[in-house]
């Protein structure tokens, strides 16, 4: 990666000093180091409830609102009592801990529980405080100054201020902060196209499920492939259109059995299992996380039981499209009552059900027919009425052994890039570091 080339290519200032601090090292000789006193102040200006709401964000910095992709949930109560912040500014977020200080980009005010920061230098340019600030080596010395404990961390100002700060003459920041524009920006842009590689290769997944299931692409003997088949009928179903001639439109309740087994009320208080919940279930990876109860403990929803074979789909919050194949392991897990259990008939492929669930035309299905606005369901009778398409046990085993191979293909692909992300991200995180820090010179 180009980007990654240019590592090699960096210089170090002719001489350094040590700053005294283990998070900053050694320093260029000519920079200061200053207490953060002397560089920002605890601001508090209030009554200012006509000025724009702004949201403090980790990813955005200090925004308004209406640049938030995800609307936060409006505060109620006396805005008078809001914290007014400038341009140029830095907050003390909630999460500061995790990701350094926010910098404010436009004018506005934030609820009274951020620390607002407002420069006392006049030789202090805020680009090159917006790298430091959310650099690793920084962030590490936020943590002598985080005060509570888990949830209630926050970070103090009164013992961050006595921490010390590099300053660089300001023409050097104007330059390390143009420097790292131009750098992550070229960093950012093969990231995001890594990104969309990605989802068009997850897209990929989709469409060879979907071709599959339907019978829009079928095993040719003679051309040793998958084609297109040449003898077709109408389907009878207008979403799912046209179907190869020996194959059936069948509704699901007509191939497995749904939500067979369940715990009973009898079960000894002290049984011990892991459950899986509605969230609990990635449409990418299956089930990602379980929590062991006892079933005196355990949420009520807690009694769905699966076997080994069966597929699990959530009814509930149906959008999540939570929807898992049920091996050996995951068979001892209870799951939500919040999920249906299938089970196929002896007609049905187990695997194959699990794939055709998962494909768009079955999920667009039971999203069209769930009910409900902020969480939509899908009752089991309705569920089990959605139609399928159908072939023989013989041609499911084929198509599922082809997926997975299909699949181990465009995995192996997928993590490569996420790997490459993830280089991309530690060189560019290593790269601001040393930048802001002075252990590379930035011309």
């Amino acid at each position: 990666m180009e980007v990654l080339k240019e590592k090699a290519q960096l210089q170090r200032y002719t001489a350094y000093k040590d700053s005294g601090v283990e998070w900053l090292g050694e320093v260029p000789e000519h920079w200061e180091s200053v207490r953060m006193k002397f560089l920002y102040t605890d601001y508090s200006e209030k009554n200012k409830k006509d000025e724009e709401l702004l949201s403090v964000t980790q990813d955005k910095g200090v925004v308004p609102r209406s640049w938030v992709e995800n609307r936060m949930v409006m505060p109620s109560g006396n805005l008078e009592s809001f914290k007014f912040i400038q341009k140029g500014d830095f907050a003390i977020s909630l999460r500061s801990f995790e990701g350094g200080l926010e910098y404010c980009h436009h004018d506005g005010i934030i609820s009274p529980a951020y620390t607002v920061l407002k420069q006392r230098r006049k030789d202090l340019e805020s680009s090159y405080y917006k790298y430091l600030f959310k650099s690793h080596s920084f962030i590490s010395e936020l943590q002598t100054s985080v005060v509570g404990i888990r949830e209630g961390k926050n970070i103090s100002f009164n013992e961050l201020s006595y921490s010390l700060m590099p300053i660089p003459r300001p023409e050097e920041q104007t330059a390390i902060a143009n420097f790292l524009d131009k750098k992550c920006g070229k960093i950012d842009t093969a990231i995001t196209q890594k990104q969309k590689l990605i989802e068009l290769l997850k897209e990929r997944k989709q469409i060879v499920i979907q071709e599959l299931v339907t019978g829009k692409k079928v095993w040719n003997k003679e051309k040793n492939a998958w084609i297109e088949p040449v003898e077709v009928r109408d389907s009878g179903v207008e979403w799912i259109g046209e179907i190869p001639e020996h194959w059936e439109v069948k509704r699901l309740k007509n191939v497995c059995r749904i939500n067979l087994n369940s715990l009973p009320e009898t079960t000894p208080k002290n049984y011990e299992f892991q459950y899986v919940d509605i969230g609990s279930v990635s449409f990418e990876k299956g089930v990602t996380v379980t929590e062991t109860y006892k079933f005196k403990s355990a949420p009520s929803r807690a009694r769905r039981i699966a076997k080994t074979g069966d597929t699990v789909i959530s009814t509930v919050r149906t959008y999540l499209k939570a929807i898992d194949f049920v091996d050996e392991v995951k068979s001892a897990y209870i799951y939500s009552t919040g999920f249906a259990v299938l089970q196929p008939e002896s007609i049905v492929y187990p695997e194959f059900l699990a794939f055709l669930v998962k494909s768009n035309s079955f999920t667009d299905q039971v999203t069209i027919n769930s009910k409900g606005m902020s969480y939509p369901a899908i009752n089991s009778t309705d569920l089990s009425n959605l139609f399928m398409v159908h072939s023989d046990y013989g041609t499911q085993k084929m198509i599922v052994r082809y997926f997975k191979e299909e699949s181990a293909k465009l995995e192996k692909s997928i993590n490569l890039n996420l790997k490459q992300i993830e280089k991309l991200r530690e060189y560019k995180s290593s790269l601001i570091d040393a930048a802001v820090t002075g252990k590379i010179k930035v011309s």
